[in-house]
């Protein structure tokens, strides 16, 4: 099974592991939810060298790059980074994923570990003669969260990007590529550099007070975030508009799945995603069953929220329902649920 180029410190730090994606990864190092407040008051650290990335550029590489991806990537110039998806042609979601444009002269495409090798063949097959590098095996990602981590990023590398920027610095001599990226809702950095490079600034993180986090931590953190899981959340037979990710669609081009949505629009969605929040500390699981009247459906994320003190959870109801009556099956019994618009939690 792979695992992380610093797959060693992880195991110097105690850190408990998962099969995650076939890569063993860390979980925890201790309590998640002492991982989870780490990064709401102060700054974390994951590893999430597990996920995708992957250079793409040269010939042909941009009109391809319109045509497999739903969002407009020349919206945005060099130094910018965009979230966005590759859909196929039912319009379901294969990958959602973010692209970088460190230059001008192409991008780092980073999909979802579980879906790298299959968005790269999907790049490869579309446009044989541009230039496909694999960095997964070449480098480390690093991802630093929370209210703190900015200052943190910049006291070690000598900058930090703003929202959604990509930059470039040097650490010990060596290149650091990093975006104003991340999946907590916190603001952050993610990071790609050498596996030497990487151990060091994760040492260095660490010794400077971060706090190492394992992905039980993330998972929560991203749906108290309003964020969503590929696999979970989104899949090939969900759409963007199904799931209310209408503004990452843009109709003003030519792209896998575009006609899929076309019809979806004009023939209305067979059903929506539904973010909801319980009056207790219950737990809406995954699988759990949803209804709004004679609308059905079930969760497909759901937790404990430490930042509420309530169990939250997102999932899809067939359409139409009156959102005011939705309820969730917990244990045999029927619960009310309170819908909610936007992120569960955001910070103040």
């Amino acid at each position: 099974m792979p695992q992380s180029p610093i797959h060693h410190y992880h195991q110097e730090l105690g850190a408990r592991f998962v099969d995650f994606g076939g890569w063993e990864m860390p979980l925890s190092y201790g309590s998640a939810l002492t991982e989870h407040r780490a990064v709401r008051e102060g700054t974390g650290w994951f590893d999430v060298s597990h996920l995708g990335r992957f250079g793409w550029s040269g010939e042909g590489s941009a009109s391809a790059l319109s045509k497999l991806l739903c969002n407009d990537h020349e919206r945005i110039g060099a130094g910018r980074a965009q979230y966005t998806m590759i859909l196929n042609a039912r319009g379901g979601v294969i990958d959602d994923l973010i692209i970088w444009k460190p230059t001008a002269e192409g991008v780092t495409v980073m999909p979802n570990g579980v879906n790298h090798l299959r968005v790269m063949e999907a790049f490869r097959t579309a446009e044989p003669r541009a230039e496909l590098v694999d960095l997964r095996p070449l480098t480390v990602s690093l991802a630093v969260q929370g209210p703190e981590a900015p200052a943190r990023v910049e006291a070690l590398l000598g900058t930090v990007p703003g929202p959604f920027r990509v930059t470039r610095a040097g650490y010990r001599g060596e290149e650091v590529w990093m975006a104003g990226t991340g999946y907590t809702g916190e603001r952050g950095v993610e990071l790609i550099t050498d596996p030497e490079t990487g151990e060091a600034l994760a040492r260095d993180l660490t010794a400077g007070g971060a706090t190492p986090c394992g992905l039980a931590s993330r998972d929560l953190l991203r749906l108290e975030a309003g964020l969503m899981l590929w696999g979970h959340d989104l899949n090939d037979d969900i759409t963007p508009l199904e799931a209310g990710l209408d503004w990452t669609v843009r109709f003003n081009r030519d792209f896998v799945g575009r006609d899929a949505l076309e019809r979806s629009r004009k023939e209305g969605l067979r059903k929506r995603l539904v973010s909801f929040r319980m009056a207790d500390r219950r737990i809406p699981r995954e699988g759990y069953a949803l209804r709004a009247g004679e609308a059905a459906g079930a969760v497909t994320s759901g937790n404990f929220s430490p930042m509420l003190g309530v169990g939250i959870g997102m999932g899809y109801v067939s359409t139409p329902f009156d959102a005011s009556s939705l309820e969730v099956e917990i244990r045999g019994r029927w619960v009310p649920t309170e819908v909610v618009e936007g992120p569960f939690y955001r910070r103040g």
